[in-house]
């Protein structure tokens, strides 16, 4: 759905017009369900992108979410990195505290990019890299605006058909609240949200053959011998 088609179906349900609420108005409904359905979630499987991005010798910080210039080809930022690796090797997580630890600030140590950390929106690299080398990063790219703003003929960037019926019907509950019908618009928010819960369950969720894995550096499931020897044991093992 086009932006003017849910303005149409929003129109329709509540048989009213654009003199009793404007194009800009409806607009601004529309994106009000759009954000809450983007925000419902950190990760969407379908805001999944890779990317690489050049290290600078000997600097440490590096921003992927607010700025968008560091990275080569996405354009709008990172909301959350998931991994980084070299050409050559997997660059492994751990906390600031623990890479500020083994790499302190008053020390300066370079090489080959071992660990990063996630802080203020900044990527840190321990150590610094000593000299220009490529970072390929996996993460989740910022949504794009819609909904106030947004010209005819625009769908909601990247969300695949079955939601675009969520922020129309959210922006339905937002409009009779307007036309002050709060039983009606009660009922409409609860459609987008019993909706948007099924939604959910269809798009997120773990692959049946890994196990879910909180808190951990390690949470590869295959590790073989001594490089990958901590993989899931099976009962006849």
């Amino acid at each position: 759905m086009e932006i003017q088609d849910m303005r149409t179906y929003i129109r329709g349900l509540l048989d009213i017009d654009s003199n009793d609420i404007s194009n800009d108005i409806l607009n601004r409904f529309i994106g009000e369900g759009y954000d809450q359905v983007v925000y419902s979630e950190k990760r969407w499987p379908f805001y999944e992108v890779e990317d690489t991005f050049p290290t600078v010798g000997n600097t440490s910080d590096y921003d992927l979410k607010s700025s968008s210039t560091t990275l080569v080809t996405n354009t709008n930022g990172l909301r959350d990195v998931a991994a980084l690796r070299t050409d050559d090797h997997i660059v492994n997580y751990i906390g600031r505290d623990d890479g500020d630890l083994v790499y302190p600030l008053n020390t300066s140590s370079s090489g080959d990019v071992w660990y990063w950390s996630d802080w203020a929106e900044k990527v840190r690299l321990y150590p610094s890299p000593s000299s220009a080398q490529t970072i390929h990063v996996r993460g989740y790219k910022k949504p794009a605006a819609f909904g106030a703003g947004s010209v005819d003929a625009t769908e909601p960037s990247d969300f695949p058909e079955p939601f675009h019926i969520l922020f129309a019907t959210y922006g339905a509950a937002r409009a009779y609240e307007q036309q002050e019908d709060p039983e009606m618009a009660g009922q409409y928010y609860g459609v987008f949200a019993r909706e948007l819960d099924n939604l959910r369950a269809r798009y997120i969720d773990v692959p049946t053959p890994q196990p879910l894995i909180m808190n951990s550096s390690r949470a590869s499931r295959w590790r073989s011998q001594s490089y990958m020897g901590d993989r899931l044991r099976y009962s006849w093992e």
